[in-house]
């Protein structure tokens, strides 16, 4: 009886201490304010897809709300800035872990300005040589995906939504 009184207690523990760590864990400030800031940031995507005509069916919706890249405002630069806000409120603008938030946060910004919109806008032209080519049957051609990078304004307003959720969530 002890024993199974014992494994009891032990079980008990271990739930107490599980639902303290997932409690501690989905009210963490910094771990809120990237979900929301990324949320709507795609929110605002959504939207602004939804007032201009560009989505054509349900299933675009959900994409735009959950995965799509590009447009505005730029989802990447919302969460990395507010991961970068986040950390430096919380543990100091002189940190080593802030320091490192800062310099991921210009990485990805620069990958979703540069690079990726780069990518893109190559793989549109080629997909356009590709296609002429095709209709000419000069050759067979499957398009290749385009990515949708950032233009400088979709990243600064995207940046300036995670600067804001970081401080919502530190200081409201």
């Amino acid at each position: 009886l002890l024993d199974k009184m014992a494994l009891v207690g032990k079980i008990v523990d271990m739930f107490s201490r599980t639902h303290f760590f997932l409690n501690s864990f989905f009210s963490n400030p910094v771990l809120l304010a990237g979900i929301f800031s990324w949320f709507f940031a795609q929110f605002i995507k959504t939207v602004i897809h939804l007032l201009t005509r560009k989505v054509k069916s349900f299933r675009d919706v959900i994409e735009l709300l959950v995965w799509r890249t590009g447009g505005m405002p730029s989802s990447h630069s919302a969460l990395v800035t507010s991961l970068s806000t986040s950390i430096g409120i919380r543990n100091g603008l002189e940190s080593d872990l802030f320091i490192l938030s800062l310099f991921f946060a210009l990485v990805v910004i620069r990958d979703a300005v540069g690079v990726r919109r780069s990518s893109g806008i190559q793989a549109k032209t080629i997909n356009e040589m590709g296609d002429s080519l095709s209709q000419k049957k000069v050759l067979s051609y499957r398009p290749i995906k385009e990515v949708d990078g950032h233009k400088p304004i979709e990243v600064i307003v995207g940046a300036l939504l995670g600067v804001s959720m970081s401080f919502a969530f530190f200081y409201l």
